[in-house]
């Protein structure tokens, strides 16, 4: 038996993000951290996951400035299945290399780096241990080990279908989840996020955690004991459900899905904590002929429901002489039963005289301003946010007045930004145009 036996790391539910440390019990604190487990690309192949959290490996001594050395060795039985190329200042061959590092080292943002890559001709699923070992100032020795595997396992799901018909506030939706395996490698361990924008679930999973910060919106699955063997295509059960809402017309829900040894992918994090539901538990089991549109991933979809939104605006009366400088605020109100997004514009078109000297900014920087509203050189066309049911958007103005006159206030529907996108359904458009006056 040579030295590098039992070293190997089981890939069944090891997180990526879980992390194996050696740290140096010195009065200065020093730390090696690298990644139990790690997938790696088979040769000359460049598909797999888009979203992969990248190798990490990452080094700490408290002693001060100076020069470190960072070693990394292929374990010989592995020698033919993974290989390191170097960058920077480090010495050696493709299976052994020092290289020279600082006090605080990340093969993120420093050149000394001793990459791993899989070996030509290497098959998927063949594995290799590689230990990293990191030499502080004092002359100690930090030790850790990652297991490379040739190949990845790519878990894709049916993206949710867009609803084309309208959905009955109140009513349930059942969606299933259907994933499969197209990577080269098992699935060992499957993650799942389910999201809920403006719908509610109406069965809470025990297999499954409901951050509090999500307001109920958001669960986070974990199934360690599912395999998907490469090509292989599950369902996953129950379905999950959803309460379509009263005040919403149009709400969302995705569905992320994720290898738990790998993670959920270097941009997709979830709110720790939360408390399992009171449910059923969810199962996988193999499904054949499954139709719709596989996404990496998961995906997401909108959904519009049979409601609408009767927005009103309010009429403006202006007094003062010529000259006289006035503050008023153009309101748009929703007088519901829906929020309807942002699916309208104020168009302001001001008295002839009137002159406005100051307008609606945001902030679109820190302390950064700019004009809220778009003018061309007499009207301003405003976006109007999401308003709830009975809120009201207020605009404000400052104008310097002229001879009595008439402008007007009008609500315009937005050009439709997709095929689900209906507008407010606005019921009563009598109130969508109002009159903003100055008088003597």
């Amino acid at each position: 038996m040579n030295r590098w036996s039992g070293t190997a790391v089981g890939a069944a539910g090891v997180l990526l993000l879980a992390s194996l440390a050696a740290c140096d019990s010195g009065a200065a604190h020093s730390s090696l951290t690298v990644p139990e487990l790690y997938y790696l690309r088979p040769y000359g192949d460049k598909s797999g996951p888009k979203d992969k959290m990248p190798f990490s490996v990452t080094a700490e001594d408290g002693n001060g400035p100076g020069v470190r050395r960072l070693t990394v060795e292929v374990a010989p039985d592995g020698r033919d299945v993974v290989r390191l190329k170097k960058y920077g200042p480090c010495e050696g061959d493709s299976a052994h290399l020092t290289c020279e590092v600082d006090a605080d080292y990340s093969n993120w943002a420093d050149s000394a780096r001793a990459q791993p890559h899989a070996v030509k001709g290497a098959e998927a699923g063949a594995t290799a241990v590689v230990r990293y070992t990191y030499t502080t100032k004092s002359g100690r020795k930090l030790t850790a080990r990652t297991r490379f595997v040739v190949g990845e396992p790519v878990v894709e799901a049916v993206v949710p279908a867009y609803a084309k018909d309208l959905l009955r506030p109140g009513s349930e939706l059942v969606s299933p989840l259907v994933v499969r395996n197209t990577g080269e490698v098992p699935v060992k361990g499957l993650g799942i996020a389910m999201s809920a924008d403006g719908t509610e679930f109406t069965q809470r999973y025990d297999t499954c955690r409901y951050p509090e910060l999500s307001k109920g919106h958001l669960a986070v699955c974990e199934l360690p004991e599912v395999t998907i063997d490469p090509g292989e295509t599950l369902v996953v059960r129950p379905a999950m459900r959803l309460r379509v809402p009263n005040a919403q017309m149009y709400p969302s829900y995705g569905r992320d899905v994720w290898a738990l040894d790998m993670g959920p992918g270097q941009y997709h994090s979830y709110s720790k904590g939360g408390g399992p539901g009171d449910g059923p538990a969810l199962e996988a089991e193999p499904t054949a002929g499954t139709r719709g549109t596989f996404v990496g991933g998961g995906g997401s979809t909108q959904l519009v429901v049979d409601t609408h939104a009767d927005y009103q605006l309010s009429d403006v009366e202006l007094r003062g002489d010529p000259g006289t400088r006035r503050t008023f605020r153009i309101e748009v109100t929703n007088n519901g039963p829906a929020d309807a997004g942002t699916t309208a514009e104020l168009v302001f078109e001001p008295p002839f005289e009137l002159r406005v000297v100051k307008e609606p900014m945001e902030e679109y920087d820190d302390g950064v301003y700019r004009a809220y509203c778009h003018n061309n050189g007499f009207t301003y066309t405003c976006e109007v946010p999401r308003l709830k049911p009975g809120e009201t958007r207020s605009f404000e103005f400052t104008a310097e007045l002229g001879a009595p006159g008439e402008g007007s206030l009008s609500l315009l529907e937005k050009a439709p930004s997709s095929p689900w996108d209906v507008g407010r359904r606005d019921p009563d458009t009598s109130n969508d145009k109002a009159t903003i006056r100055v008088v003597h």
